[in-house]
This record gives C-alpha cells, structure tokens and sequence, in this order.
C-alpha cells in the first residue's frame, strides 16, 4: 500500500499536498478505539485489538495528556499493587468512559470539519 501510495503522490510541487489528503482520506474511515470498562462488558473478543492482533489490549499515553489516560494508569498500578485499589464501581467507570468517548468523537468530528472546510478552500484557490 505504501509502495502505491508513494507512486500516485508523484515527485512535482504539490506531491506533498496530494500526500497529506491521500492519507487522511484512507485513515478516515478506520474506526475509532473506544474506552470501556473491562468489567461491564462480557464479551472478551472486544478487548482484541484487530490491527496488532492481541487478545487483550489497553491503550493510554502520558496522563498529563488526557483524563481517560489518568484512569486507565490509576486502574493499572491497582491492578499491580503499585497503589491502593480503586474506590470507583464499574458502572462509574464506564459512566467516564462513555463521557470520554463522546467528548473525543466531539472533538475529532470538529477536526474533520475543520479539516474539509480549509481543504474547500484550498482547492478553490488553487486553479
């Protein structure tokens, strides 16, 4: 795919241009990781993350970062006895969770708005 890819930008001015929209075009539609409560839900298949093929995976980045990130390094060093156990019942859990992916779905339907507008025009200024 990328060797393609790399063909159809091409090498002339605005191959870098062409480049960034191919590739937020096919990323578009993959779909988006979702935070849960491992406890709520029953169906283990949902903890596999398909692209790295992994039977149980937890996504998180640098808690500074994000509160979903916080929660998730709270519930881990819990989990290994690094901390006092989590006061939290699941269902609260997921109740943040659920916050946390409706403000994310929010926030990245903004920057595919954003994004369509200034490529609008972009292309109505380019002849």
């Amino acid at each position: 795919l990328q060797k393609s890819l790399s063909e159809t930008f091409g090498a002339d001015k605005y191959s870098r241009a062409r480049k960034e929209v191919l590739t937020y075009m096919f990323s578009r539609p993959m779909q988006m990781a979702l935070y849960f409560c491992t406890g709520v839900l029953h169906d283990e298949s949902l903890f596999h993350h398909y692209a790295l093929n992994v039977p149980f995976y937890t996504h998180f980045t640098s808690p500074i970062r994000r509160y979903a990130d916080i929660v998730v390094h709270r519930l881990l060093s819990a989990s290994l006895g690094a901390r006092s156990p989590i006061t939290m019942e699941k269902e609260a859990i997921q109740k943040q969770a659920d916050h946390c992916n409706d403000r994310k779905m929010a926030s990245k339907r903004v920057q595919e708005l954003s994004t369509d507008l200034f490529f609008s025009v972009f292309v109505r200024v380019r002849p």
